[in-house]
């Protein structure tokens, strides 16, 4: 091993490593660097020469049979000749011209990241940058950040890639930007996976129990992907993903697999399918595939279909089965909902007779006013209309006999059913219309059945 200090170990690394050899350094001085291409537009985009522009204690050559290795400490800063790229560390040690590593307090600066790391190691090979130990990035365009353990940087090289990646892993925190071509940003996420790629400024993807949040959503998932740039989508998919829409009209929504669609940087669509479900203050929604619209983060329409199975729609007050249903919800308060294909329509199950009112038909339309209960408001219905094949079935309460109570059967080609205002409840008015029949069930006022016996005992004579 020789040993040399100050400026002669540059002088010795600039003899040792011929042109063209990819990773070169030449020293700022005393010798004038060989006049190379000019600096592209982004001034990173050719293979990296090292310029060393500062040792501040010893450095060594080791000749091996693999080729000359060099190694320098104190203060040990190096830039790419040509370019914006500059690195500082307090150790350096470089290996046959082919591996650069950087040991302690380590800063790389380009002209679209800063990173920051215990350690680094450039690789001539791929021209990748890997940093390692208390990582912190952050993109000088967007303002997105990252912060964990490990990030492969891979750099914007002609001939070899044409947009910047970047991979992590050890589970990192992202601060992730959104951003569009006229240069406007949107709320950050925040995303932590065990696993984290970039592509560009725009496209993300990660793996291992991900979550992503913001001010307006939650999401989880083992696997996702987010583009905020030319595509506007994304993907949750894996380990049941769930999305919450956050705020005083939250609602939440699950299935195997949850699609985004964004617009201006927000979440405006999400698609979810199999098993799919969602729940909002006024509905429980389950479905083999349900699809959300949202605007200006509250949720305005929702659909939901899926062969064989029904889609079904409930709440304290009805529930609605079809094979494929669309709900209005202008504002996040629900305004109608529409059922089509084999559609059915129940009320609230009495408690006594344990029966309920229902509609069916080819299509039921229900439409909803809002109420106030216990100083939030809710949704009520106000009419129903069932079309095609309509049927309907009411039972009026028996005060003198609860368990008998009067049955109504109708039927035709449209059944319209018309409600009291809420303070009241109740059903106002009926019209059935078309080929109407049906009947009506009334018990005898006389006739109330026998209490059941509760004694155990046997009973003799005939009983009615």
């Amino acid at each position: 091993m020789i040993r040399l200090a100050g400026n002669a170990l540059l002088v010795a690394i600039l003899a040792s490593w011929p042109a063209g050899a990819g990773a070169q350094v030449t020293p700022a001085q005393p010798v004038k660097p060989a006049p190379g291409p000019p600096p592209s537009p982004t001034g990173q985009s050719s293979r990296c020469i090292f310029q060393i522009d500062n040792v501040d204690r010893q450095g060594a050559v080791n000749e091996t049979p693999s080729g000359t290795n060099y190694f320098a400490g104190g203060n040990v800063r190096l830039r790419c000749r040509g370019t914006r790229i500059a690195m500082q560390s307090d150790s350096v040690a470089a290996y046959g011209g082919n591996v650069v590593q950087f040991i302690g307090n380590v800063k790389y600066r380009d002209s679209t990241i800063s990173m920051d790391a215990d350690n680094g190691t450039y690789y001539k090979n791929g021209e990748r940058w890997e940093a390692r130990g208390r990582v912190t990035t952050r993109n000088l365009s967007t303002g997105s950040s990252l912060a964990g353990p490990s990030l492969d940087y891979f750099r914007v090289v002609k001939g070899i890639r044409d947009t910047v990646e970047m991979f992590a892993t050890g589970r990192p925190k992202i601060n992730y930007v959104p951003t569009d071509s006229a240069a406007g940003k949107g709320e950050p996420y925040l995303i932590v996976g065990d696993r984290v790629r970039f592509k560009g400024d725009d496209r993300i993807w990660a793996g291992g129990k991900v979550t992503i949040d913001r001010s307006d959503f939650a999401a989880r998932s083992d696997s996702m992907r987010l583009d905020t740039g030319r595509g506007s989508d994304g993907v949750l998919i894996g380990g049941e993903p769930v999305l919450h829409g956050l705020g005083p009209d939250s609602f939440r929504i699950t299935g195997k697999r949850i699609d985004l669609k964004l617009a201006s940087r927000e979440i405006d669509h999400l698609l979810a399918r199999g098993s799919a479900h969602v729940i909002s203050r006024d509905l429980d929604l389950v479905a083999d595939t349900i699809a959300l619209h949202l605007q200006a983060r509250k949720l305005e329409q929702t659909f939901a279909w899926g062969d064989p199975a029904h889609s079904l729609a409930s709440s304290s007050a009805y529930a609605m089965r079809a094979e494929s249903l669309a709900i209005d919800s202008p504002g996040q308060r629900l305004r109608e909902v529409r059922g089509f294909g084999t559609a059915w329509l129940g009320g609230t199950v009495d408690s006594l007779s344990k029966d309920r009112d229902w509609m069916r038909g080819d299509t039921i339309v229900a439409q909803f006013v809002s109420a106030d209960s216990a100083g939030k408001p809710r949704a009520v219905l106000s009419r129903i209309e069932a079309r095609a094949l309509a049927q309907s079935y009411h039972v009026d309460p028996n005060l003198v006999s609860p368990l008998r109570p009067s049955i109504n059967y109708s039927r035709g080609d449209v059944i319209v059913v018309t409600m009291l205002p809420p303070a009241t409840g109740g059903v106002e008015r009926v019209d059935v219309r078309g080929r109407v029949d049906g009947v009506q069930l009334e018990a005898p006022t006389d006739s109330a059945p026998s209490a059941p016996d509760t004694t155990g005992k046997p009973r003799t004579g005939r009983q009615r």
